[in-house]
């Protein structure tokens, strides 16, 4: 039907499906910019058997678009009341336009017009959502990579550990994969038993990396001396960097293995695509988390030296400043590595504490501690003061007292006399 788009949702996107005319309309309107799923996907949203063929056939659809969920393009979930599935997770509607405006209400619309309203559609939908996010994060990770300029495979060899050696094959079978994936639109038999056994080496690649940058957090604490915190943190500017993208091409490849996993679990076992979708996700949700506290464990060590540099900058005007930048730079590659994986990031930057000003700060402290002390000389001066006149005053007192007594004494015995 013109003027109507389907709008699917998920917690990593938001696929927009309809006639090319009205999908663009709709995503200019909304001001978001979109990634095209291409037929082969589109096809795939209506590939789950022939019982909904014919629906397949009135949805359409000759556009599909992918939104990344952003705050902007979440709101669309909720200006438009999509309805969610409690078994998918994804939230659905059917957006019609009027004079060729797309938007002003939401219909959900029903079977046979619509394939939201069909359980196993909603799980293939799930499933391509799923893999087209994954997808999207190993692009931004092939970005990454390329700016930084890290020559992953080079790092790799420069290691003795034979895991790491294999880690490179690996990544040859699994980029082959994706290519047959790519061409024939699925994954078949011959290109999964090549991958099979990819997962237990990229995992173990995972977890020395992660190791390497535990032992340079480690490092960081230890060090107290000014001159052994800049060296150490000179040190760590080169291999935070050769580390993270090493963790970065693990994640990339775990996306693409489950990707095709996906593929096979959907041509094998469709009943069990959504669990296993659902599964995939979780143990993702796991690696980010891991990934996120060793990192974050490294960054807040580099802070710590950064404080106790400019703490001492008075005594090391060279070299506290250089552990301040080596933090910088340190913390600056974690938080491009987080936003290219999707994890939250926090400060990026810490301010390099000068000679001059902590002078002047050293200064004005010991003026207000000198002042301070002046008042409190003053203050016990002045205690002293009002305490002697007190004793003097009360001494004079009884001196004349005494006198009066004396003189009194004396004068009565003359008078005997």
């Amino acid at each position: 039907m013109d003027n109507e788009i389907q709008l699917i949702s998920d917690d990593d996107g938001l696929a927009v499906i309809g006639r090319a005319a009205d999908v663009e309309r709709f995503l200019v309107a909304e001001g978001l910019s979109a990634k095209d799923l291409g037929p082969q996907r589109l096809k795939s949203f209506g590939s789950a058997g022939a019982a909904v063929a014919q629906a397949a056939s009135e949805m359409a659809a000759d556009s599909g678009r992918w939104v990344k969920l952003t705050p902007e393009s979440a709101q669309l979930v909720k200006k438009y009341g999509l309805r969610e599935s409690s078994k998918t997770g994804l939230s659905t509607g059917v957006v019609k336009g009027r004079k060729g405006q797309v938007g002003g209400f939401v219909e959900f619309a029903k079977a046979p017009r619509s394939l939201l309203t069909n359980p196993a559609v909603l799980a293939n939908a799930a499933r391509i959502m799923t893999q087209v996010a994954m997808q999207q994060t190993m692009d931004e990770i092939t970005d990454y990579l390329a700016v930084i300029d890290a020559k992953v495979d080079d790092v790799l060899r420069a290691q003795k550990d034979a895991v790491l050696a294999r880690m490179i094959g690996v990544g040859f079978v699994i980029e082959e994969a994706m290519t047959v994936r790519e061409m024939r639109g699925g994954t078949d038999e011959v290109s999964w038993s090549k991958v099979q056994a990819a997962p237990a080496a990229i995992a173990e690649t995972q977890a020395y990396a992660l190791r390497q940058l535990d032992a340079i957090a480690e490092k960081m604490e230890k060090h107290t001396k000014i001159g052994d915190l800049a060296e150490a943190a000179r040190d760590a500017e080169t291999a935070v960097g050769e580390w993270l993208a090493v963790l970065a091409r693990c994640f990339q490849l775990q996306d693409a293995v489950a990707v095709l996993e996906l593929d096979r679990v959907g041509d094998t076992s469709p009943d069990e695509l959504n669990g296993h979708r659902l599964g995939l996700k979780a143990a993702r949700r796991d690696r980010l988390e891991h990934i996120s506290r060793s990192t974050g464990r490294l960054v807040a060590r580099m802070n710590d030296a950064a404080d106790t540099a400019n703490a001492k900058v008075l005594l090391h005007p060279g070299k506290s400043p250089a552990v301040v930048r080596s933090r910088n730079q340190v913390a600056t590659g974690v938080h491009d590595f987080h936003v290219r994986l999707g994890i939250d990031s926090g400060p990026r930057r810490s301010e390099v504490r000068r000679w001059a000003e902590a002078a002047a700060e050293a200064r004005d402290k010991a003026i207000e501690t000198g002042a301070k002390g002046l008042d409190t000389a003053r203050s016990l001066g002045s205690e002293t003061l009002d305490r002697a006149g007190s004793v003097t005053g009360r001494l004079s007192s009884g001196i004349a007292e005494r006198t009066r007594r004396r003189r009194g004494a004396a004068e009565g015995r003359v008078d005997e006399g």
